[in-house]
């Protein structure tokens, strides 16, 4: 199959809700990286996140196997450290071969509610 994708992701919109009204880890709210590698070759990614009032941390890293697809809860990404709660942050996401990134976030802040929403990354290449 063809390699699908960009070398470099851009996700301006994150903030992780902070906290939830059910069982965890159902109704846990997080915000999620989708990412596709359809190539032959695993991707070794590298993810900085930026902040408003504070210097960008960074790399955590990630990897997805060749013709594979990988989910990745913002939430548990601790290293270098964890990602903060609650507060808005953009992410770019490079690769040294195409990938496909989407961003998911489900907020279960509200009691009986489970809001979800998704969308594309921006590729940058």
């Amino acid at each position: 199959m063809t390699q699908l994708g960009a070398r470099v992701w851009v996700v301006p919109g994150g903030r992780i809700p902070f906290g939830g009204t059910g069982p965890e880890p159902e109704y846990t709210s997080f915000d999620q990286l989708c990412v596709l590698n359809t190539g032959d070759a695993e991707a070794d990614l590298r993810l900085d996140f930026y902040y408003e009032d504070t210097e960008p941390v960074g790399p955590y890293r990630l990897v997805v196997g060749a013709r594979r697809i990988r989910h990745v809860r913002v939430n548990d990404l601790i290293d270098p450290e964890a990602v903060r709660l609650d507060r808005p942050y953009g992410c770019v996401l490079r690769s040294p071969v195409p990938v496909v990134a989407q961003f998911l976030r489900q907020d279960t802040r509200r009691p009986g509610a489970v809001a979800l929403a998704t969308t594309i990354a921006y590729p940058v290449d």
